[in-house]
């Protein structure tokens, strides 16, 4: 019966959706800012509650059991026995959905405020129609002119926020609207004087491309910690501790992280409603108008094959790690053929396919596998492969079936790092990052991912059989056979 009653609720909550609060029940909390910046709107004290009681919840897009556990300090049991309408199998769950969820009070939770929705900050869906050269064209400030060179190119300011966002799938709408706030990019045509535009004052960071690189790394290591459940607690430069808000969303705690090394009265009127979120809304209007959810109700991972030919045996060389990037979201993994282990030289053996699709892209070490077949990885699921050598790779806009050869594995990529010849895959669902391990954990013929105790490592898992990752090295324990 539970089973029946799940999708009906679904799509009762798509329906009534249109009709739903925007920033779902949200307790408040008092914000520490100075005199000249008090927000137009104000935010509320924060309730206390007793240890176990049960609190009003929507679910939003994304949401998993294991996260609103940590999030609200509780179980997942605990959430179980009080929505017992969730089945045992629930993925993510109904966005809008209503649930009471036990909450266990810690006296240091943030603001509540909610800056920008999940939808909007990563570069998926709503980021299909927008021109980022059209929009900067539209506007007198500096990045109009700038010209740097950047991922092996020259490039405008507008093209450098697309490749950003391309990489680190971030929403160049978001991205646009970071420089806006700390450098007025859009309305101000003097440049900065410094190389170091958005404050990270790092000699390996100059100029605008890599302090947008440094800035999307801290921006999806605060979303993809949250949407996990892996951020408990931030601290503050001064030693203050503010754990984020239990009804918060992954992409304010993505902001707040962010601002977080600013000093407290910055930090509070950038999170605010008058700080990033009022630039956002003069730039693009209300994100909230737009209730899109990009994740939808019990995601599931298709079918995947490994990423190379049956009967071929491969080294799993790193477990979970940075998808793109240094940080968080950890939604890759490396398998290395057997005689490139740990070198980099050519290699005659051939990546492969691990599902249907079309290639939305190619390029210097990257080929990406494109599942719904429109050719854009902002939408639908999406497999990035890194480190594919120019000899051999697939082309954009060829269909391929799952086994089918993409290229060769390699040490190819600028700006990536590789200690020997290998292949570095990736999941994305309507551009969100989807982590290797969790609930949606990377699933490869019945192998499944699990995090180690550090990015690289971890292992496969199928029953009782356990393939460990070996960092840029093989040996028995890391071998996995295709196809077997």
């Amino acid at each position: 019966m539970i089973r029946r009653i799940f999708p009906l609720l679904i799509c009762a909550l798509f329906i009534l959706s249109c009709s739903l609060p925007t920033r779902g029940i949200l307790p408040t909390n008092d914000v520490t800012i100075s005199p000249s910046q008090i927000p137009s709107t104000a935010l509320a004290a924060q309730p206390t509650y007793y240890p176990g009681e049960l609190v009003d919840y929507l679910a939003q897009p994304g949401d998993t059991l294991p996260s609103l556990a940590v999030h609200f300090n509780t179980t997942e049991t605990e959430i179980r026995a009080a929505n017992p309408n969730i089945p045992q199998d629930a993925t993510t769950l109904p966005p809008g959905m209503p649930m009471k969820i036990p909450i266990y009070y810690l006296p240091i939770w943030g603001t509540s405020y909610q800056i920008v929705p999940d939808n909007i900050f990563i570069n998926g869906p709503l980021s299909v129609k927008f021109k980022t050269s059209e929009f900067v064209a539209l506007h007198p400030g500096w990045i109009k002119d700038y010209l740097a060179y950047a991922g092996g190119l020259t490039r405008s300011g507008a093209d450098i926020v697309d490749l950003v966002a391309l990489n680190f799938s971030i929403s160049p709408q978001m991205l646009l609207t970071l420089l806006e706030y700390q450098t007025h990019a859009l309305t101000d045509p003097q440049p900065p004087e410094t190389k170091y535009m958005l404050g990270y004052n790092d000699i390996e960071h100059e100029g605008l491309y890599l302090q947008l690189v440094w800035a999307a790394n801290i921006l999806n290591n605060g979303f993809y910690n949250w949407r996990s459940g892996h951020i408990k607690t931030f601290e503050h430069p001064d030693g203050k501790l503010e754990r984020p808000d239990p009804w918060q969303n992954a992409a304010t705690v993505a902001i707040q992280a962010y601002f977080l090394e600013k000093p407290e009265s910055e930090y509070a009127f950038a999170t605010g409603p008058d700080g990033l979120a009022k630039t956002f809304k003069d730039l693009f209007g209300n994100p909230w108008e737009v209730l899109e959810a990009h994740i939808p109700a019990s995601l599931q991972q298709p079918l995947f094959l490994f990423p190379f030919h049956a009967g071929e045996t491969w080294s799993l060389t790193g477990g979970p790690h940075s998808g793109w990037g240094t940080l968080e979201p950890y939604a890759a993994i490396d398998f290395a053929p057997p005689k490139n282990v740990g070198v980099c030289e050519p290699s005659d053996l051939w990546a492969t396919a691990l599902a249907d699709g079309v290639i939305a892209r190619s390029e210097t070490g990257i080929v990406v596998l494109d599942l719904d077949g429109d050719g854009d990885e902002r939408t639908g699921w999406n497999i990035i492969y890194l480190h594919i050598a120019t000899d051999g790779r697939v082309g954009v806009g060829i269909q391929v079936n799952a086994g089918d050869s993409l290229g060769h594995p390699s040490c190819e990529g600028r700006g990536m790092t590789a200690t020997g010849t290998h292949v570095h895959i990736a999941r994305k669902y309507n551009g969100e990052w989807i982590p290797a391990d969790g609930t949606l954990a990377f699933n490869l013929e019945g192998w499944v991912a699990h995090d180690g105790r550090k990015q690289y490592l971890g292992t496969l898992t199928r029953g009782s059989e356990t393939i460990t990752a070996c960092m840029g090295c093989t040996n028995f324990a890391s071998k996995v056979t295709a196809g077997q």
